[in-house]
């Protein structure tokens, strides 16, 4: 008999049918679920049983669930992946302005979300501000951390401008499929005092893509959130 105990997924919604949906499919994927059907529940659950990842509504009886992610931020390092039918714009960049790692929105289908997680479970909970690995190698492109310099298939090093490569390098640190906000990127790359400078970004990611080529799909568009970093699942 197996002791290796399965990943727990933390899912804190208060429709009693998503989690009658989500409990046979995570427990067939693998995973072993846990129930929460509240924001208090949730945070106790995450505090006593250390799940590997957070599914997150934020239309949560006891309070709105984009409060509770900085709240869990505080403590849990898991990832926390959003799950919500609101699907505007602002409500997006919200959820992940304030620690969310991903947005899906009601109704999903189980392919994707499946998917989002093994995402998040590959970067280990990881976040923006955690340091890469010296090189990081992602689809065929080489980056460099200490030298500064990012390749394609060990050809010679990409012609970037300390802008393109501060870019580069963000969307890197932001860890394989994860989604950064224009907010994040414009304030890791230009400072706080740019953060609302959309087309600064715009132009940027679009000279960065011509330069890295075909690998340019690498960098995904997620329209009027932000962007994703490596291959689409």
């Amino acid at each position: 008999m197996s002791d290796i105990t399965p990943p727990r997924i933390l899912v804190v919604d208060d429709e009693k049918q998503i989690h009658r949906f989500l409990t046979p499919a995570l427990e067939a994927a693998g995973y072993a679920p846990l129930r929460a059907e509240t924001a208090a529940e949730g945070l106790r659950l995450a505090a006593e049983r250390a799940p590997a990842l957070v599914l997150l509504d934020l239309g949560l009886p006891d309070g709105d669930g984009k409060a509770t992610i900085p709240r869990l931020r505080s403590f849990c390092p898991a990832p926390i992946i959003v799950l919500s039918a609101r699907d505007a714009e602002v409500e997006k960049v919200a959820a992940l302005d304030a620690g969310a790692d991903d947005y899906v929105e009601k109704p999903f289908a189980l392919g994707e979300l499946l998917a989002r997680i093994r995402a998040a479970l590959r970067r280990g909970g990881g976040t923006a501000a955690e340091a890469p690995e010296a090189v990081v190698r992602i689809g065929g492109l080489e980056v460099d951390f200490p030298r500064r310099l990012a390749r394609i298939e060990s050809a010679e090093p990409l012609k970037l401008t300390p802008r393109e490569w501060d870019l580069l390098a963000a969307l890197v640190r932001g860890g394989e499929g994860r989604v950064m906000t224009q907010r994040q990127l414009l304030t890791a790359v230009w400072g706080p005092a740019q953060a609302e400078e959309a087309q600064y970004l715009r132009v940027y990611i679009g000279h960065l893509r011509q330069k890295l080529g075909p690998l340019g799909r690498l960098i995904r568009t997620e329209p009027g959130v932000g962007y994703r970093f490596g291959e689409a699942e």
